[in-house]
């Protein structure tokens, strides 16, 4: 995919986002998880506790990948190397917590955005009890079987 291709198909082709860091024995740590952009990187939240948030204290090494596509000739992906920059504002982790309700359905069964007073009454708790990590990209690589018209 061209540099474009990838920024439409992360902002807007695929949904699950998942996560690998390294534990504290070395063995990878794998999760999925919402995520959105944020100038051109990928950004998600999770809860300070957590053992992606943990792992990526220690060791901020991080890759992401993003798949779609149910058939081998229908694979799209996108997998980033890099490092995790990790966030803990509260006021920016509620910002991105907006843009997540404006693309996931925390609740019922479509996304609903929230700004102001409904985006703090919502998720203004949970927002100090939560880390931001902001993916910094070293090594992109992208796949787009679609545009191989059947030749392998």
């Amino acid at each position: 995919m061209t540099e474009d291709e990838v920024q439409e198909f992360l902002s807007s082709g695929a949904k699950i986002l998942q996560v690998a860091t390294i534990g504290k024995d070395g063995t990878p740590h794998l999760a999925p998880m919402w995520f959105t952009m944020d100038d051109g990187r990928v950004v998600f939240r999770s809860f300070t506790k957590s053992q992606k948030i943990v792992n990526l204290a220690r060791d901020p090494r991080i890759t992401v990948l993003v798949e779609t596509g149910d058939t081998y000739a229908s694979l799209r992906g996108v997998m980033i190397k890099g490092r995790a920059e990790l966030v803990a504002d509260p006021a920016y982790v509620l910002e991105i917590y907006g843009r997540l309700a404006a693309r996931y359905p925390f609740a019922g069964d479509t996304p609903v955005p929230l700004e102001g007073e409904a985006l703090e009454q919502a998720f203004g708790p949970f927002a100090p009890k939560n880390t931001a990590v902001i993916v910094e990209p070293t090594q992109v690589t992208s796949w787009d079987h679609t545009k191989l018209d059947g030749a392998y």
